[in-house]
């Protein structure tokens, strides 16, 4: 990572602007899970240790239509916050304006201010500048922590960068050494595990890692397709039909590093009480029925893959693991990351749905390091350069 962290900073009495990522689950004005407000905290320690003036955090949350909706407020983040700071968390009913620069003017020294949702504005997802220019009013530097929006250009990822020194917050700096390492410098074997639904959002990641890993393993619902180029029957199994002719070419090229299920678990239908039987993916799945997880020869095939593996990086979970039916799958191969990780592999989880499912499963604890960001992380995987770091200042 060549970009200025806050470590390379002068922040006393500075008023240090934060984009964090606070994009969690709410319900019933409650913060169901706090994984993202956990991980920034480093980063905010780190920042009140210095002496700033004030920190003036920054976030979105959840998908607003063009303006303020209450369910999409980020009050419900401020006493999970301030338990988590041990300290008072201011709150602003706006991000930008008369109402967030008189909060941010009040604020007692060395405060905290939590700004409502960035998104509450049009103008935000547009890279809006005027709407930057306002966000950086709010601050004398500004510190980019969210690496989960990393993948955006938006007026409070990149757009503010534009107007005030702009460097990279502890978590972002983790986030890019593991992924960055994996990709250019990796212990090897190197393993990729993919999984997901859809086959279509994963081409140029494919493409991209073919050349990089000593194997990739595919499973979830993106297998399928794969499969059924492969000319094998699928039943009423998720296929992307526009899809089997670019993961024919992808087997082809991959030849054997691309390691695909053996067997599968079926259902008669979409939900947990669904009848469920263990196929061999080569006899084909039978009519009205549809694969819903990978089987146990499968997952004994990941295992033999994985026991020497020195570096592996999982995006998207191997099947329908909301339900507990379809979730052994993906369960198992959270253990067996679990597992080589003790062992000295270094194991990387890309956000998203498999970040949920490894939680889910209680071995967070034990896997070297688990993304913020699945988009994100999917666009480092591909190769893409993100927005919101080549914004930051070089070292």
């Amino acid at each position: 990572m060549n970009k200025m962290t806050v470590r390379d900073a002068d922040l006393k009495g500075k008023r240090v602007l934060v984009r964090v990522d606070f994009n969690v689950p709410v319900e019933d004005g409650k913060v169901t899970d706090d994984t993202r407000i956990r991980a920034a905290v480093p980063t905010l320690k780190y920042i009140l240790d210095q002496k700033p003036r004030s920190v003036v955090l920054m976030s979105h949350l959840g998908r607003p239509k063009g303006g303020p909706e209450a369910k999409y407020s980020l009050a419900p983040v401020v006493p999970v916050l301030e338990k988590l700071l041990g300290q008072k968390v201011y709150f602003a009913e706006d991000c930008v304006g008369l109402v967030a620069e008189e909060a941010a003017a009040r604020l007692p020294e060395g405060s905290v201010l939590l700004l409502e949702n960035t998104r509450f504005h049009k103008g935000e997802e547009k890279n809006d500048l005027e709407l930057a220019q306002q966000m950086a009013k709010l601050g004398d530097i500004y510190v980019n922590d969210a690496f989960g929006s990393a993948h955006r250009a938006h007026s409070s990822t990149e757009g503010v960068a534009r107007y005030l020194p702009a460097i990279s917050g502890l978590l972002m700096e983790k986030e890019i050494d593991y992924l960055a390492t994996a990709l250019e410098n990796p212990k090897r074997p190197f393993v990729a595990i993919l999984g997901g639904a859809k086959v279509s959002d994963k081409i140029a990641v494919i493409e991209a890692l073919l050349g990089r890993v000593d194997k990739l393993l595919i499973g979830g619902g993106m297998a399928n397709t794969f499969l059924a180029a492969k000319g094998y029957g699928m039943g009423k199994s998720l296929v992307e039909a526009d899809s089997v002719e670019t993961a024919r070419n992808l087997l082809q090229k991959g030849g054997d590093k691309l390691v695909l299920p053996v067997d599968a678990v079926i259902g008669d239908n979409f939900s947990n009480d669904a009848k469920t039987q263990v196929i061999n993916v080569e006899q084909g799945v039978p009519e009205g029925w549809a694969i819903y997880d990978i089987g146990p020869k499968t997952v004994d095939l990941f295992a033999q893959t994985l026991r020497d593996a020195k570096t592996v990086v999982w995006n998207g979970p191997m099947g329908v693991f909301e339900m507990p039916n379809f979730a052994k799958g993906t369960n198992a191969v959270a253990k067996l990351l679990a597992d080589i990780t003790g062992q000295g592999a270094v194991t990387i989880i890309g956000g998203g749905d498999s970040a949920a499912a490894v939680e889910q499963s209680g071995l967070a604890n034990q896997i070297t390091h688990i993304s913020t960001g699945g988009g994100a992380s999917l666009e480092m995987l591909e190769g893409q350069a993100l927005p919101g770091v080549v914004a930051l200042k070089d070292k």
